[in-house]
Order: C-alpha cells, then structure tokens, then sequence
C-alpha cells in the first residue's frame, strides 16, 4: 500500500506565533487532522501513531498536548459541541423582523461554511451508535438545540403545542437534509424555500426576504443547502 502524504496543514490563525524549539505542530494541527479523519474515515480511524506519520512527527509530540487518545477523543466532542451546537443555538436567539426572518436565520447557521459544520455532526452522530456516552451526548445536544428553536417560535406568539412541533418539524428536517445521500443543488433548493418557509411557519414570506436569504445562500455556497 503506498504511504500516504502527511496531512496539510490549514490553520484557521493564518498568522501564528512562531513555533519554539523542535515543535513542528500545534495542538490545533492534531485536532484538525483528528477531526479530518473522523469526517472521512470514522472514529477508528484516529490512531495516534496514523495521525503522527501523516503530521511527519514523532508519535511522542502527541503528549505535549493530549493525556492520552481518549482526551484527542474528548477534545474533538467538546469542539463539536461549541461549534455546532452553539451555532444553532445562537442563530436562533438573533433578532428579526418576523417567524420567517428568523428561521432564516437558524437556516443561516446551518449553511455558513465557517460555522456549523455538517460533516462532523454526520460524523459524531454515526460514532454515536457504536458509543452509548457518545449518543448520550447527541441526545442532549439534540435537547439544546430544540429548546433554542420552540423559543424562536415561542417569541413570535406561538402557543407552547404549537411551538414546540414546529421546532420538531423545521430541526429534525434540517438534520435529516443534510443526512440524506441523494442531496439537490442549491437552484432547486432555494426554489423550494418559500414553500418550506410557508409550512414552517404558516404565513408567506416576502419577497425581500426571499431575495436576501438566496444572496446569502449563493455567497456561501459549495455544496451549501438551507
């Protein structure tokens, strides 16, 4: 099997301090890779030996920054977590104008490339079903995560029924879109975001907000979808 080629470094600090000594890698390089091969490989592909010979390191720098490889596991959960899950919950505490600005803007946070991050979430959640402390953990995001979208709905005078099953509906729909293989283009998808809005909510959107959700949408995309 042909060796693999160590890993590329990609900082999200362009500009960091300098490394002292011998070090080679920071922390955030261990954890960037770590989490890479989570995305693409699953859980028991992050091997601390693998990681280092793709970092081209000694495996021993690994203990400058973790205990062990259950703490790299514990550290990749808890940036999931802040990153993820405080995304959603952000996005829907911001103001705006209307019920259908604001699911907007929780669609925001599911499509910004620099915030939640899809691939990671798909990643835990499938490490999750091998792992009951894991799935202990979904869960209770899951719970963070809907409590912050029946009060989005809650603030716009939705009765607590009537909120609490439209955050159901509009969050587990959302999980699954991006869970799904066969995934459409963004063309398809924004021409769909009016009714989408409409059955979330139950009033039509204008086309001012249409209008700016698509420009983000568009600003944003890869393979973005709301």
């Amino acid at each position: 099997m042909p060796k693999r080629p160590p890993f590329v470094l990609n900082r999200e600090d362009r500009a960091p301090d300098p490394l002292v000594g011998n070090v080679k890698v920071t922390r955030e390089d261990w954890l960037d890779l770590a989490r890479d091969v989570l995305v693409n490989e699953g859980v028991a592909g992050i091997k601390i030996l693998t990681l280092s010979a793709r970092l081209d390191v000694s495996r021993s720098s690994f203990y400058w920054y973790f205990r062990n490889h259950a703490d790299l596991l514990s550290a990749l959960l808890t940036e999931w977590e802040a990153r993820n899950t405080r995304t959603i919950v952000a996005h829907c505490d911001m103001p705006a104008d209307c019920i259908n600005a604001a699911v907007c803007n929780f669609f925001h946070g599911f499509t910004d490339r620099d915030q939640f991050d899809r691939g990671l979430d798909s990643a835990v959640r499938d490490w999750a079903r091998r792992d009951d402390t894991v799935r202990a953990l979904i869960l209770d995001a899951d719970r963070t995560r809907l409590i912050a979208t029946t009060e989005m709905f809650a603030r716009y005078g939705y009765a607590p029924d009537d909120a609490d099953a439209r955050a159901r509906i509009l969050y587990y729909m959302q999980i699954g879109y991006y869970e799904a293989v066969d995934r459409e283009t963004l063309a398809v998808r924004l021409a769909r975001v009016p009714g989408f809005l409409r059955g979330f909510t139950g009033e039509d959107p204008s086309p001012e907000l249409l209008a700016e959700f698509a420009a983000h949408a568009m600003a944003n995309a890869d393979d973005a979808q709301p």
